[in-house]
């Protein structure tokens, strides 16, 4: 039996999904837009806003928060189901693409946010795919420098003045991994 979910009404949440057997499957920059452009399409159907992401090769992160009535649940069943669709008709495959259900995590205090923040800014960099989480054109940050607020929010102030890095009008000085 797996353990129930956590569910909290106008709760953050940290979610992630992975591929299953943790293959490469978003490892191609289309196949990330694809991941996008299904995310940007669940926010018409579902009232959530998305505070920040994170897609890489094998999963992906998302802080994210469902409008009151609304179950993450249901919001993550229609991405992860509407994606393996798409994905499996563009790749001409059948079957599973995500390993198991997604995991969440009620994010219950602004220290919470903070870590589960700069833990999904910092995934690319930790995993050696670029040398500063402003270059992870798949993640929220790099989307918050160039105002696109087509998946994730325009970060509100107090974001700005926690995270500077996530304010489009800060000059940036050299990135040191865990500063």
């Amino acid at each position: 039996m797996r353990r129930r979910r956590e569910l909290q009404e106008g709760a953050r949440y940290h979610v992630s999904g992975r591929a299953n057997r943790k293959e490469m499957i978003l490892e191609s920059a289309a196949v990330k837009e694809l991941f996008l452009v299904v995310l940007k399409k669940a926010k018409t159907k579902y009232n959530f806003s998305v505070e920040n992401f994170c897609i890489m090769g094998n999963h992906f992160h998302l802080i994210i928060r469902p409008a009151n009535g609304v179950s993450l649940s249901s919001v993550m069943r229609w991405i992860m189901s509407v994606f393996a669709m798409r994905f499996n008709r563009r790749m001409h495959l059948t079957g599973h693409v995500w390993g198991e259900r997604f995991f969440s995590r009620v994010i219950r205090s602004l220290r919470d946010w903070l870590l589960a923040f700069e833990y999904i800014d910092d995934n690319p960099v930790n995993s050696g795919l670029c040398d500063s989480p402003t270059q992870w054109r798949f993640g929220g940050l790099w989307h918050h420098r160039r105002r696109i607020h087509t998946i994730v929010e325009n970060p509100a102030m107090w974001t700005q003045l926690l995270l500077p890095i996530h304010s489009p009008s800060v000059v940036l000085l050299p990135y040191t991994p865990g500063s």
